[in-house]
């Protein structure tokens, strides 16, 4: 059931669509229900993150906006897309192989190194193996190496360290 109180999102429809995008987001992220509880010490219950999911509970803009913050995600990237029933294919993730960016040399992969050590410290993830990063992470690391988006992303895949679906996220990059 849909409240229809101010300030909250209201179609059932819209709700259910947003609901998958914030369970999109928190498995992306790897967290299970309880672990965004966890992870929230308490603050997020397990309980009202998966109504939300289900859209069986409305979510307020505040409450929405403070859960993009939690998962460190711009808001409009929690709300549905304008496209009728998700037409638009979502860009390819982007994931780093940590496994093969160690057998890397550091002279080259330096500073991926320590940026992708920093969003593993930032985000308390260390399975060692992959680390998704973002297309704004792929931009400034971009920066870091003086090169464009794309120019970059040949030369991470070159190394192993990224997919060669990869390239479809920075096709419209350098335009």
């Amino acid at each position: 059931m849909i409240d229809k109180c101010p300030g909250s999102l209201m179609s059932s429809e819209y709700a259910k669509q947003l609901g998958a995008k914030l369970r999109a987001i928190r498995t992306q992220q790897g967290l299970s229900l309880h672990g965004v509880e966890e992870k929230s010490q308490g603050r997020w219950k397990a309980v009202v993150v998966g109504s939300y999911e289900r859209g069986d509970r409305a979510v307020t803009v505040q409450r929405l906006a403070e859960l993009a913050d939690f998962y460190g995600v711009p808001v409009q990237e929690l709300l549905p897309g304008t496209t009728p029933g998700g037409a638009a294919e979502p860009p390819p993730k982007l994931v780093l192989d940590l496994e093969r960016l160690a057998h890397v040399p550091a002279e080259k992969a330096g500073p991926l190194q320590r940026y992708a050590a920093t969003i593993q410290s930032q985000r308390g993830d260390y399975n060692g193996k992959v680390l998704s990063i973002r297309q704004d992470d792929l931009r400034t690391l971009a920066v870091i190496y003086d090169q464009s988006p794309s120019v970059l992303t040949e030369q991470l895949i070159s190394w192993g360290v990224l997919g060669a679906d990869a390239r479809r996220a920075v096709q419209h990059e350098d335009v």
